[in-house]
């Protein structure tokens, strides 16, 4: 191996009163940019890139083994947004193979089913492997790269924040940023060149500068009136204990936070690039303190863990060296300058091209994202833009910009008891209950909740919770093991529901009284009840007739007779006797006394069953016979004309006795008028009976 080429250091500048002249600070700034862009000559990188590329090997990790663990159930063959099903809508739309590659680049072209699934998520894990181990760097970043793009132009919704676009634009910046070989160490060999330093801070930069410009011109008024931070803890995805205790801080901390959001955001790039080595320092701890306390308290996953690591770039190897001195520690030392490889013209030539494109491309994309913030209309880039934007590897940062109004979260409900109970699915992270807080999770990224949280509060109900739902009402059990537990062990649910919720935290003594966090309020349904229909197959409830009949067709027998109501009068559905008695005969069969009277009457008319006064008197009995006045009275007259029953105007005395003890009118009139035909002797047999059938009733209704 020929030894590293060197060029010695320059001897200090001289001080002169020049220096405090204007000519002297436009050249002392031209000189601090000089030595940001890493064209200083008395700085090496090696150590900053390695620490810095283990940490991105590390969060690729994370994220293929989240892809290995949840991409079945998100993009599958039979999960939530099926990989089949989105090549056979995307071809159908742009026939043309070149142009519907394009619109979608991905490794999933040449096959789309759980093999090529699993292939690319082992293939993009083992490279991430690789890139912990310091193996073939380049490529390995390069495969992490082609895979996450894979994954991110194909499952559409579960990569809408910007934790995937982060991690393609530092792996892609990467590559040209990392040693060469495939074993190459320290790299002492195959140091970065200048402009690939230079695009890893000025991604740090953007990344720091863009979200706190954002802010203040076209973010939330709230960053305006310092009163962001006292609602941010709550609104977060998956807030955490610490979060849910600095939400209780007084309202002067939430403002000093803020001050460390806007130093963090917007002073530490400026100092990193004008102030030198402190200032570099100084805008590291800024950002690593700023966004540890994002970690420690909000759970956006990677992002700020990557976003940590990306900060390294700041640093070089003399100043690491400077610091270790200080530590007592001896193993980092600064190597002698040293200058990248030759290499052939046109190698250099294609990469200060790609570099030099890559910025241009990042400076049109913040004017666009910022022009549109600004005039408050949908971000529209031009189509050469649209299409490198598809790579998502040259994005704009704008990071919370905008706040939630308001913690809003969707729940699923299942019943397997026509709705006479209903049981939730527990999230594994989210907070459901009001005593549960989420764990602390980052840099672990829960895909499937956190996009669910994400989906909640958008615009429009979004179609995702519908699909969740399907796959619960069909038992997926892939889907089932996104949740805590099986609500419905025993038996399957055929009805689910989702609901909306608002949250907000409790205040510390309600905390520590109950030890709840949230109060938590119903918003009523997010979307409509699904079900499975009489065939079996999954049905969505676009009615409230709809709703009674799938609370009916799964045995409730109040929905039932309520249907049976529906179709006996036209009301909501056409007028059809025949379906009216079906559903009076599902509920009458469950003891519904409503129900009893309602079909009593169909066989008394002869409506939607053969006319059979017998029948009647039976389903009149059982109705009469658990206090349903209406099905009482008609008993009596079945009594008093000898229709259907034998006549016995004393037994009819006794029936409308017992419903004109409920005060209706009719009662009291066909009572009256029998006690006068009857005389006093027989009036007061049917009164003794009456009293004890009234006792047994209240017994049997009291008992049930």
């Amino acid at each position: 191996m020929p030894p590293p080429r060197t060029q010695p250091s320059p001897a200090p500048a001289a001080s002169t009163p020049a220096a405090f002249s204007a000519k002297g600070l436009t050249g002392f700034a031209w000189q601090q940019l000089r030595a940001f862009s890493a064209l200083g000559p008395d700085a090496t990188y090696l150590w900053p890139r390695w620490l810095l590329l283990r940490a991105v090997g590390l969060v690729y990790t994370l994220i293929f083994a989240g892809v290995l663990r949840e991409g079945p159930v998100l993009i599958g063959a039979h999960g939530l947004a099926p990989l089949p099903a989105f090549f056979a809508q995307l071809t159908a739309a742009i026939p043309n193979p070149l142009a519907a590659f394009l619109s979608a680049p991905s490794l999933f072209w040449l096959g789309s089913g759980p093999t090529a699934l699993a292939l690319v998520s082992w293939l993009g894990l083992t490279a991430a492997l690789a890139l912990v181990l310091n193996l073939w760097p380049r490529a390995a970043l390069l495969t992490c790269w082609i895979c996450l793009l894979s994954f991110v132009t194909t499952w559409r919704v579960f990569s809408a924040t910007q934790v995937d676009q982060l991690m393609l634009e530092i792996a892609l910046l990467s590559v040209p940023f990392a040693p060469r070989g495939l074993r190459p160490g320290l790299g002492t060999d195959s140091p970065p060149r200048p402009i690939a330093v230079f695009m890893m801070r000025w991604m740090l930069l953007r990344v720091m500068f863009e979200s706190g410009l954002l802010k203040l011109i076209a973010g939330d008024p709230r960053w305006l009136d310092l009163t962001a931070m006292d609602v941010l803890y709550e609104t977060a995805p998956l807030p955490t204990v610490l979060g849910y205790y600095f939400h209780q801080l007084p309202h002067a901390f939430h403002i000093g936070e803020i001050g460390l959001t806007f130093a963090a955001e917007l002073a530490a790039p400026l100092l990193a690039v004008f102030a030198g080595r402190r200032g570099r320092w100084l805008a590291f701890g800024l950002w690593t303190v700023f966004q540890a306390g994002i970690q420690l308290t909000n759970n956006f996953g990677w992002l700020n863990t990557a976003a940590i690591a990306l900060g390294l770039v700041l640093l070089d190897d003399q100043m690491l060296a400077a610091a270790a001195r200080r530590l007592g520690l001896k193993r980092i030392s600064a190597p002698p300058t040293l200058l990248p490889p030759p290499a052939p013209a046109w190698k250099l030539q294609g990469l200060r091209v790609a570099l030099g494109a890559h910025f241009a491309i990042t400076l049109l994309v913040f004017f666009y994202t910022t022009r549109d913030a600004v005039r408050g209309t949908p971000l529209a880039f031009p189509p050469p833009l649209q299409a490198v934007a598809v790579l998502r590897s040259a994005n704009v940062y704008t990071l919370y910009a905008n706040l939630l109004p308001y913690r809003f979260a969707v729940e699923f409900e299942g019943s397997n008891d026509g709705g006479e109970t209903w049981r939730p699915y527990d999230y594994r992270y989210q907070p459901q209950r009001p005593d549960q807080i989420s764990p602390f999770l980052a840099p672990w990224y829960a895909r499937f909740e956190a996009t669910l949280q994400v989906e909640a509060n958008g615009a429009e109900p979004s179609p995702l919770f519908a699909a969740v739902a399907a796959q619960l009402l069909a038992r997926n059990p892939a889907v089932l093991a996104r949740f805590r537990a099986d609500p419905f062990p025993e038996r399957a649910p055929a009805m689910i529901r989702i609901r909306g919720y608002r949250l907000n935290f409790v205040d510390l003594p309600a905390h520590r009284a109950t030890g709840d966090y949230w109060r938590k309020k119903s918003e009523g349904d997010y979307l409509p009840l699904m079900y499975l229909d009489a065939r079996g197959v999954i049905a969505t409830a676009a009615s409230e007739t709809d709703v009674i009949r799938a609370h009916a067709l799964n045995g409730n027998r109040n929905a039932q007779n309520k249907l049976g109501t529906l179709y006996a009068f036209g009301e909501g559905v056409p007028a059809d006797h025949a379906e009216a008695a079906r559903w009076f005969q599902r509920a009458a069969a469950q003891g519904h006394p409503l129900a009893q009277f309602f079909l009593g009457l169909s066989y008394a008319k002869g409506d939607g069953v053969p006319r059979d006064p017998t029948e009647a008197g039976r389903l009149y009995r059982l109705a009469a016979d658990q206090g349903n006045a209406l099905a009482q009275i008609n008993l009596g007259v079945m009594y008093a004309r000898g229709d259907g029953l034998p006549a016995d105007k004393t037994e009819a005395l006794v029936w409308f006795l017992l419903a004109a003890r409920t005060g209706n009118a009719d009662a009291v009139k066909f009572q009256s008028m029998l006690e006068n035909q009857l005389g006093p002797e027989r009036t007061t047999l049917a009164r003794r009976r009456s009293e004890t059938l009234a006792l047994e009733i209240a017994t049997r209704v009291g008992a049930k």
